[in-house]
Order: C-alpha cells, then structure tokens, then sequence
C-alpha cells in the first residue's frame, strides 16, 4: 500500500488491497469521503508498474481540473488530456479525459484489443459512475463499462446510491471479478439547520436529538411574490449574516436559477465578509490571474469578487469560473452563489452549503429533489482535515413545509436507473465489428437489461398473483374425479342439448299441427336430443351442488389465462425494448442505405465516425454536399444552427444571416423532413435541431468582430455563447477527418476553427 500523508480510512484501505489483488472495483461513498485517493493509489501502481490509466469524468471542466491537479502531482510528462476540443500528451501513463471520449474510443477499437488505443492500459477509473442516472447523457457510462477489455481493472467512483450492490453485480457480470466497496461514513459528519424567516436572525436544527422535526421551525406564510413585503424581504442576506457571526463560512449556497445567484451576489456584497488581509490577497490573485486572462480586466463580476462574494453558473464564461474556484479553494471567496452543477465533482469544499429550496423547475414542470440531488449538493459542506462539522443549511419557502425538508434529509439514497439507449452510431460501430447475433448478446449486457427484473417489479408482481390465482382455482376437486376438460365437454353438451330440445317442441308442434306425429324429421330430432341428455347424465354435473361454482371458476379461469397471457407479452416486450430500439435504428440505416446485409456500407462507415446529437442526421447533411462551397463564416453559421438546442420560447436571431448560410438550411430542413418521417414510423425520437439563434453571431465573431460587440447582440449569457462555439467546434473537427469530405471542405473547416479559437472562446 502507497504511503498517503493521512491514515486512509478502512474502507480505502479495502480498495486498495483489492486493486492489488487486480480485481475491478465499485467505491460506494458519501461525497467527500475521500474516493479520489483510491485513483490515486491506482495511479501510484500503474507508474511503478510502467502500465497506463485512463481517468474519465462526466464533465469537461473536471478533466481539466484533474489534469491540473495530477500535473501538480505526478509531473506534468506524466499526465495527458483529451476532451471533445483539447488533446494534450495523449499517449502520456495517466490520461485524464471525458467519460464520452473514453467511450468513442472503444468505438473504433476492436472489443478485447488493446493494441491500439487501449495499449498498455492496466486501469481505467470511471469518477461519478452515478452520473448513468442522468437522462441525456448516462447511457455513455453503460456503454463504456460493457465495451472496455476484460483485461483492464475498471475503478467505479460512485456517490451513495441504493442498489450498490446491483451495479457490482452487473459489472462483474458484463466484465470481470468486481468488487464492492461500500461505506456510508462521513469522514466530517454533517449537521442540518432551518432558516425560517420569522426568525431572520438565527438559524434552527432542523432535527432533535430523536430524529424528530424540530417543534420551534414554522412554516413560511404565503406572500404574494409581487407585493411590498415580499420585496423587502432579503432572506438570503439574513442567513449569509447568521453564517458569518457564527463563522459558519466559506459556504456553497445553492440555487436553480442562473438569474438568482447573480442576483443574491448582489444582495450580499455589501456584507464585510473578508479581512483586509484577505482583500489584498484577493488583489494579489486576481492580477496574476488577469494577466494571463486579460479579457476580463473589465468584466462586471469584479467588484464583487473584492468582497469575499461570487456567483458559479453555466453562463459565466469558462476562465472566470476558473477564477472563482481558484479563490475560493484558497479561502478567499466566502460565499460562492451556484447552481447544482457545482455539486458534480469540482473541488470546491465549503464549510457549509445552503439548499435555496427542495423543489426546483424542469422542463415538464416542478419537482422536488430526489434524495440523491440532495445529498449532492448537501455532501459539499465539511472539509476534510480542516472542520470538525460540516453544515448544511436549508432555507425555508412558501412552497415547501419543514415536515417535507425533514423527510427528505432522513431519506435514503435514490438507486441507479439505466439510461441505456441505441443510436445510429452505436448500431453502426457494432455492426462493423459483430454480426447481428452477437451484437444482441452485447445489447443485452446493459444495465437496463440486468436490472429489468427491478424495473419491472410491479408487472412481474401481478404475473405471479395471476399465477397463485390460476393454481387455487385448477387445485378446486370434482367430487365426482371430473377434469376441468370434463366440464367443459359437459357445457357444451348442455348448450347443444338446449338447441336440440327447442328445436325438437318446434318439429313435434308443427307435426302434431298436420297430424303426422312420427314424421321422420320429428323421430330424428327426439332420438338425438335423447342421445345428448343420455350424454350429459354421464358426467354426474346436474346431480353436483358444486356446478354453479365449477361454471364461475371456469370463467374466471380463462380471464386469468388471457390476463396472465398479455401480462407476460408486456413482460417480453419490456425486456427487449433496448433490442427493439437497436433493430427500429437498424432498419432506419437501411433503408437510407447506410446498411446491407446487416453490415454497414461504405457511407454507413462514414456514418459511424461521427458523434452527433443525430448521427445520421448531420452524415445525410454532409454526403449530400451541403455544406460544400461554403465559406468558413458560412460553414461555422451552418454547423452552430445545427448544435444550438431548442430555446424556450420563441427566439430568432437579432440580426441575419448570410444568403449562403440561409440557403443551405433550406435544404438542410427538407432533409430532416425525410428522416422525421421515417423516425416516426420506427417509433424514434432522435432530436434534429435546426436553430440559427446564435448563427449571425459565429459569423461575425469568424470574420473578426471583437467580442464586447458580439455578446451584447443579445440576451443569452457569455458562457452560452461560448458553449455553442465550443460545440461548432467540435463538429467542424469531426469534418475535417472525414475520409468522403473534399479538401476544400476539410480546410474550411480548419480555417473556421481556427477564427473560432480565440480569447474568450478558447478558455477552458
């Protein structure tokens, strides 16, 4: 075991000596409990061993924090970084890189291979394993897990979650000999507290002793959001204050609403929360910072930085988060506004961090937190050898009730749900190196697969109570040793008997009528109605008091059985939906050409090599020449319509675009018209965005205007407008590696990014 300057807790000390053991590993630990020293110890063997590692992460800005931090480490020759726009020392011992770069690498490498990409790679850490909850992007987690070599030691990196166990049990299961680590100790144990805004000058536990909600906490009054009183109000610098007197800072103070932290940043830079020492430190950092980032000499931001106070949010831009993490790591910054994906992962320990409320606004609609987003945000506060406690803080609203904060502090975590989904560019990667059979075999490796049972807990419960009831009612005796079968036939005789016998009165009255009782029809009627009671009287049913019992079974019977039937079809269907998915995309590719004879062609190759919202979408837009003849400025307006995702509301751009640029999304909407079509016959739902918001902005800022002038254009955020020139970007790479794409076309591209990579947008 590697020497650590602290004594590693026991259940690091178990991963250790199974990664020794080379055994693959699932680390289930509250955040903060110190998981990152278990890579680290990876780190120590693949370097004395002179093999390699892998360490992914879901987001870009902790690959390059990472990288930062193990250059430090481990020496900068030592370590290498690949994102979607970055690749530094790549062939490097550890490479630091996005967990969707390690899954298109494994894309275009033989399963099982490590000749190529995966050469001389010992192990692989995936960080934030649980991220395969999230809805857009966790399929990328599954399929890295089933397509990585069975001779590489996967590291899983989890926050608490409720079906731990599961998640190992698969791994091992679609890997090698896996382990699990599970610990729910908090190295600095957390303690709750309840803002209420009737008290603005304390904070309350929110617990007893017992576990109980505290009787002292009231509910907020309901306060019309537009009236004086809840404009006076400023609860947010009230807590900030009680956290300062009670030297309860540096704090995280979590909100859902990028508007809302700048706005509380605001509100509470009038707070003296830093020392004068601590201000010229501040100084100090941000001039050394600002020489290398001289774009933000003039940026709106600073003056509140002076204070002690900063707002974290997607729509800074990326070197200014940069700062303010900085700052913050150092103690500097004391309270540090941010949305919650500030809680994945990036080192930003707090003393405290305050939750704005349990309930936040999503695309269908509010919701309350889950206990897992919870404890995310919530496993930020304590820091780890520098407090004792670490403190989380809720704020009370008008729209939650202290019993609910209550139940959902005292809540399990939530378990991991598969997010496992096929794509173009999964089915063509697949189909290039597996015929189909054994392409299902590896589909039927997910997460969602294994776990089915799980997810369809609730129908498999009704299949089996539909079972228990069919076996009571088939267990029910005849006293007279009669099968079901029996009286079935004996029903059948008594309705045929009924027939008969009326038709047999008809005959004999119309007879009787003419005077020919023995006519032969009549004689012929009444010997076979006799037959059929003869017949009936052998089965003992009409002598039965259980018969009106036995009618009722049998009816309910073939209910159940017709029940039982559609329940396990559902079952069935259910269980195969990710193959399903995977033929509806297959017989897609097909029919557009990209497949014959369950191999992909020459533009399905093509196809496969992209990565896209839309494989198959964007392959169409270029095979089809589209794109060709444009300018670079016409080229990146195109590709940003394509990668700008659909903005609430109605927005259009301020300004037009390129006569150029119009035309080809003309023709670029006709194609999506086309699949669109097909798609919704397949039952596919694979976005196509056609969205020139920021379009006329790229093409200004290609051509060289300065970017004061391009971001006040309009009301979007500087780090969304980096966000989709980064994704242009990424795109315009893609085609310039193309082996169909014309060489005009590859040096477009180029010279676009190039007129696109410039400060602020090429700052990660």
């Amino acid at each position: 075991m590697y020497k650590f300057d602290f004594e590693p807790d026991e259940f690091q000390k178990e991963a250790f000596d199974y990664i020794d053991k080379s055994k693959s590993i699932v680390v289930c630990a509250p955040t903060g409990a110190g998981k990152t020293c278990i890579a680290e110890h990876a780190i120590h063997r693949a370097l004395e061993e002179n093999t390699r590692l892998f360490y992914t992460t879901p987001l870009k800005a902790l690959s390059n924090q990472k990288f930062y931090d193990f250059g430090k480490k481990y020496g900068e020759g030592n370590v290498g970084l690949l994102t979607g726009d970055t690749s530094i020392n790549r062939d490097a011992p550890i490479v630091v890189m996005t967990t969707e770069v390690f899954r298109n690498m494994l894309y275009n490498t033989n399963f099982g291979n490590t000749k190529d990409t995966m050469k001389d790679v010992k192990y692989v850490v995936l960080d934030e394993v649980h991220y395969m909850n999230d809805e857009q992007r966790g399929t990328v987690w599954e399929e890295s897990i089933i397509y990585c070599p069975s001779n590489v030691q996967i590291i899983a990196l989890s926050a608490t979650i409720a079906n731990s166990s599961q998640l190992c049990d698969w791994i091992n299961t679609v890997h090698s000999g896996t382990e699990l680590v599970y610990t729910d100790f908090r190295p600095v144990p957390l303690r709750y507290f309840y803002f209420d805004s009737s008290k603005p000058f304390e904070i309350l536990p929110l617990l007893t002793p017992e576990g109980r909600l505290n009787k002292k906490i009231r509910p907020e009054k309901k306060v019309n959001m537009y009236s004086r009183q809840a404009k006076k109000r400023n609860n947010v610098k009230d807590v900030i204050n009680v956290l300062h007197k009670k030297d309860m800072l540096p704090a995280i103070f979590f909100t859902f609403s990028r508007k809302k932290c700048d706005e509380n940043m605001e509100k509470c830079s009038q707070i003296n929360l830093i020392t004068p020492d601590e201000a010229k430190q501040i100084r100090t950092e941000v001039n050394e910072f600002l020489k290398e980032y001289n774009y933000l000499e003039n940026n709106k931001n600073l003056e509140y930085l002076y204070n002690g106070v900063a707002s974290h949010h997607a729509g800074l831009l990326p070197a200014w988060k940069l700062l303010v993490e900085r700052l913050f790591q150092k103690g500097l910054i004391k309270v540090v506004f941010a949305t919650e994906t500030l809680a994945a992962g990036i080192n930003m320990p707090a003393r405290t961090t305050v939750i704005s409320a349990i309930s936040k606004r999503t695309d269908s609609g509010h919701r309350m937190l889950s206990a897992n987003e919870f404890l995310q945000m919530s496993g930020r506060a304590g820091r780890r050898g520098m407090d004792k406690i670490g403190y989380v803080v809720v704020m009370g609203t008008q729209f939650q009730s202290p019993e609910e904060v209550a139940e959902l502090v005292k809540s399990s975590s939530n378990p991991l749900e598969s997010r496992f989904s096929p794509s173009y560019s999964m089915v063509l990667n697949l189909l290039q190196n597996l015929e189909l059979e054994q392409a299902k075999e590896l589909i039927l490796k997910s997460f969602g697969y294994f776990s089915s049972n799980d997810r369809l807990k609730p129908v498999i419960i009704q299949q089996i109570n539909c079972e228990q009831t069919l076996a009571k009612l088939r267990s029910e005796k005849c006293p007279f040793g009669l099968t079901n079968d029996d009286f079935i036939e004996f029903n059948k005789l008594k309705d045929k008997f009924i027939v008969y016998r009326k038709l047999t009165k008809t005959l004999q009255k119309q007879a009787k009528q003419k005077g020919n009782k023995e006519a032969p029809e009549v004689v012929e009627y009444t010997n076979k109605t006799r037959e059929i009671r003869e017949n009936m009287e052998k089965y003992k049913c009409e002598i039965c008091r259980s018969y009106k019992k036995h009618i009722k079974n049998i009816e309910i019977i073939n209910r159940y059985e017709k029940k039982y039937k559609e329940i396990t079809k559902n079952i069935e269907k259910q269980k195969d939906i990710y193959w399903e998915k995977f033929i509806a995309h297959k017989e897609i590719l097909e029919k557009m050409g990209y497949i014959k004879n369950a191999s992909p062609t020459e533009t399905g190759v093509i196809c496969s090599m992209i990565r896209a919202e839309n494989e198959l979408f964007l392959s169409e837009i270029i095979l089809k020449g589209v794109l060709d003849n444009l300018l670079p400025y016409e080229l990146a307006s195109v590709i940003c319509a394509l990668v700008t995702e659909d903005l609430r509301g109605d927005v259009y751009p301020n300004q037009p675009i390129s006569i150029n640029s119009r035309k080809a999304l003309n023709k670029i909407k006709e194609i999506r018209k086309n699949i669109a079509i097909l798609q919704r016959d397949y039952d596919i739902n694979t976005e196509m965005y056609i969205n020139s918001y920021y379009s006329p902005l790229i093409e200004q800022w290609v051509q060289d205007t300065p970017w004061e002038d391009i971001a006040k254009q309009i009301d979007s955020s500087e780090g969304d407008i980096v966000r989709v020139f980064k994704r242009t970007v990424d795109v315009l790479r893609q085609i310039t590696i193309l082996p169909c794409v014309s060489e005009e076309l590859k040096q477009n591209a180029k010279d676009a990014i190039n007129a696109i990579l410039k400060e602020p947008v090429d700052s990660d």
